[in-house]
């Protein structure tokens, strides 16, 4: 082998020489963890803290917990912890957008590309939209964090009802990541329902622990939503994430 060749074979090894290689599992557990310490956190501090400011209603009735803008929006230092987890979980989880759709590319038939893409950017759109409502809070910014809530319950159910139609096309399909992205989904669209009937009743009534029902339902929509993006643990089981001198990627085990 000749000088040359010598160099370029050390030099493409230290080009690709792996820094880091995390199992793609664990990297979609941490990323989901972030909002989910978060929240919990914001919660509790708020029921143990701030309860008679966060469970405050306009009609002055018995309420047990805050709802979800309260928790999160109105208290410090629980806007900070959640900010920071937002910001801190929102790279990641425009990589993990990414890697669908490279993986939506590889396991779908070509007919059936363009939805795949829709739900990319319905991913997008709902991760951006929670930037949005996490750092434009209701107290401060009341109609910019409106909208961006509706946009990401609405894009957040729609990305979920394409991806379980996706998954179902897919050319070899994971039983497991379907049959819990159906019961995520159900869960999510029944607690949305059920929310928007509780939070009706308490502003037509008044009537002592309705809205307690309502922040609830808040909490499952929440907490079915983050359960739907984990089940990435079963899309990309038996991948890593390596990353090396030219960027990230992610590979076969």
């Amino acid at each position: 082998m000749s000088k040359d060749a010598r160099y370029g074979l050390l030099y493409s090894e230290y080009e690709y020489a792996t820094y880091l290689r995390i199992p793609f599992e664990k990297f979609s557990l941490v990323v989901v963890c972030f909002p989910l310490l978060a929240f919990i956190f914001c919660v509790a501090y708020s029921v143990l803290y701030n309860f008679e400011s966060a469970t405050y209603t306009h009609c002055q009735v018995y309420n047990l917990l805050p709802s979800i803008s309260a928790a999160i929006g109105n208290f410090s230092p629980q806007r900070e912890i959640w900010q920071g987890a937002i910001a801190l979980h929102a790279v990641p989880r425009f990589y993990v957008a990414y890697e669908y759709l490279q993986h939506h590319n590889s396991v779908l038939y070509s007919q059936d590309l363009w939805i795949g893409h829709i739900a990319f950017f319905l991913n997008v759109i709902e991760n951006i939209a929670l930037i949005m409502l996490s750092f434009f809070t209701s107290s401060r910014y009341y109609a910019v964090h409106e909208k961006a809530f509706i946009t990401f319950i609405v894009g957040s159910e729609i990305y979920m009802f394409l991806t379980c139609i996706l998954q179902s096309r897919y050319k070899k399909k994971s039983r497991i990541s379907l049959k819990w992205k159906k019961r995520f989904l159900i869960a999510n669209v029944v607690c949305i329902v059920a929310a928007v009937y509780f939070f009706m009743r308490h502003n037509s009534f008044c009537e002592p622990y309705v809205y307690t029902l309502f922040a609830l339902a808040e909490y499952i929509v929440v907490l079915s939503n983050m359960a739907f993006h984990l089940t990435a643990y079963f899309d990309f089981e038996n991948k890593d994430l390596v990353v090396y001198k030219r960027g990230v990627a992610l590979t076969d085990r």
